[in-house]
């Protein structure tokens, strides 16, 4: 059995490798490696703990397997955490943030199948509770396609959990260009904006269009009168989603060429949608209005999605936003629960701030164990504490270290964008780009050395240089080019 598992998941595994430096290994037990980590650099731990991450995500899935959920395949209790559920407002869809850059494209697929999967059951949420046309999902989802809104209003409101699907729908044709596939989810994208189409109402002091009743999940804020309150309507976080939603079936309708008389609509919509705020306080606003909080070290910080792992906010497109997202992060702090610190190493990657994010590793790393104690934090096997023990921080994490090596999401490839001073020599083999690119870079004293550029399907490649400047690439289907610095 261990044979055939090795041999299993190796054909997978090992089309990435990554060195960072060397570290702290002899004679020295991960729990106390753990300990040390949170006062000296240990470049090999967090080389074996992004390894390990890719290891659970190809141990929890297979092409015709489910996604993983909260606890990925592994469970203690026979009455797991959270029912065991899919939870649609970070945690299922962290649990998937590596899969295409980690050279894992095809796990993608059973949380592709199970997004078709729930769209009937959505189809019926929408009727009944909303009278709408299309489909949703809330936060709660299993086995069962529950889409219903469920348990507490401070999260159970949130409609926006189908939508989110929808981006991963649509980030796998980002990365393999597959015109079949596009095909195949097109209707499952455009069911989803029909939703929204059909239930965003007008915000009476603006006139903007809005969702409502909802949530930014989890969170609550203070009313004018004191009280606390968490349903709202346009949260940040909603406009968001629903704007990369619509932006990605109009791509999708001129690719394919239908719908284009739908599409016209959706751009018409999008001109009245709020626009993302900055505080007076400079920070990013996660309502329409800036509420106080009860809580402002939040675990969640779902305003932020459009920067990670959305795409609407980035340095070259919008400075001012990149800037208030640096505030947010700043007010929020960087502790919480485990999924919540992985979550802000990519916020912080994509911030390109290579030393907070790597101290955002050092925190989701902590010792969730300490004597009696139980906090968040990484357990002695290396999974990830909530507490109590939830996959997605393990999956975050290592998405998180993958952003601070290349990320892709802004038009370019950018090598190196968040490398903290501790991995001063190393390279990785075999991330992934969008558009169907595989790369390697090696760097000495933090600089990029050499680059291998191999394309899957053939294409053109934009590359921003260690100097500044932009190198255009193009390769013909599984050609390799050799750059060196």
């Amino acid at each position: 059995l261990r044979k055939k598992h090795i041999k299993s998941y190796q054909e997978l595994f090992n089309r990435v490798d990554v060195d960072f430096g060397e570290g702290i290994t002899e004679n020295h037990p991960i729990d106390d490696r753990l300990f040390d980590f949170q006062d000296e650099d240990d470049p090999q731990l967090a080389a074996l703990y992004f390894q390990y991450g890719r290891y659970l995500f190809i141990s929890s899935t297979r092409e015709d397997l489910l996604p993983p959920n909260l606890q990925g395949l592994w469970a203690n209790t026979i009455q797991t955490p959270w029912n065991g559920d899919y939870h649609l407002n970070i945690n299922v869809q962290m649990n998937h943030w590596l899969a295409e850059v980690c050279n894992l494209s095809e796990l993608h697929k059973p949380l592709t199948e199970f997004t078709k999967g729930i769209v009937e059951s959505g189809e019926k949420t929408a009727q009944d509770f909303y009278g709408a046309d299309g489909w949703t999902a809330h936060s709660i989802c299993n086995l069962w396609g529950f889409t219903a809104p469920g348990e507490h209003p401070s999260w159970g409101a949130t409609n926006t959990g189908g939508a989110w699907l929808c981006q991963h729908l649509y980030q796998h044709y980002l990365y393999t260009k597959d015109v079949e596939y596009l095909k195949e989810i097109y209707p499952v994208m455009k069911g989803s904006a029909e939703f929204f189409k059909s239930v965003m109402i007008e915000e009476k002091e603006h006139s903007w269009l809005v969702t409502a009743p909802t949530s930014s999940p989890e969170n609550s804020f203070y009313l004018p009168d004191g009280k606390i309150a968490s349903v709202c309507m346009g949260p940040t976080m909603d406009i968001q989603i629903i704007t990369e939603l619509y932006q990605n079936v109009i791509a999708a309708s001129e690719i394919l060429g239908v719908d284009k008389d739908f599409a016209e609509t959706l751009k018409n919509d999008m001109k009245r949608f709020p626009p993302m705020q900055i505080s007076e306080h400079g920070y990013l606003q996660e309502w329409l209005k800036d509420y106080g909080e009860p809580e402002i070290h939040h675990r969640h910080v779902s305003h932020l999605f459009g920067l990670h792992p959305g795409r609407l906010i980035t340095k070259t497109k919008t400075p001012d936003l990149y800037e208030a997202c640096k505030m947010s992060l700043e007010r929020r702090g960087d502790e919480g629960t485990g999924w919540s610190r992985a979550w802000k190493i990519n916020f912080w990657a994509r911030l390109h701030d290579g030393e907070r994010a790597y101290k955002l590793l050092k925190n989701l790393l902590s010792p969730a164990m300490v004597g009696d104690r139980v906090g968040a934090g990484t357990y002695p096997n290396l999974f990830c504490s909530h507490p109590p023990f939830q996959i997605d921080g393990n999956f975050g994490g290592t998405a998180g270290i993958a952003e601070m090596l290349i990320q892709s999401h802004d038009g370019f490839i950018e090598l190196l964008p968040a490398l903290p001073s501790s991995w001063k020599t190393g390279h990785f083999k075999g991330l992934c780009a969008e558009n169907g690119a595989v790369v390697d870079c090696y760097w000495e004293n933090g600089e990029v050395k050499k680059i291998k550029i191999k394309s899957k399907i053939g294409g053109e490649y934009k590359i921003l240089m260690p100097d500044g400047s932009f190198k255009e690439v193009k390769l013909k289907k599984n050609k390799q080019l050799t750059i060196n610095n």
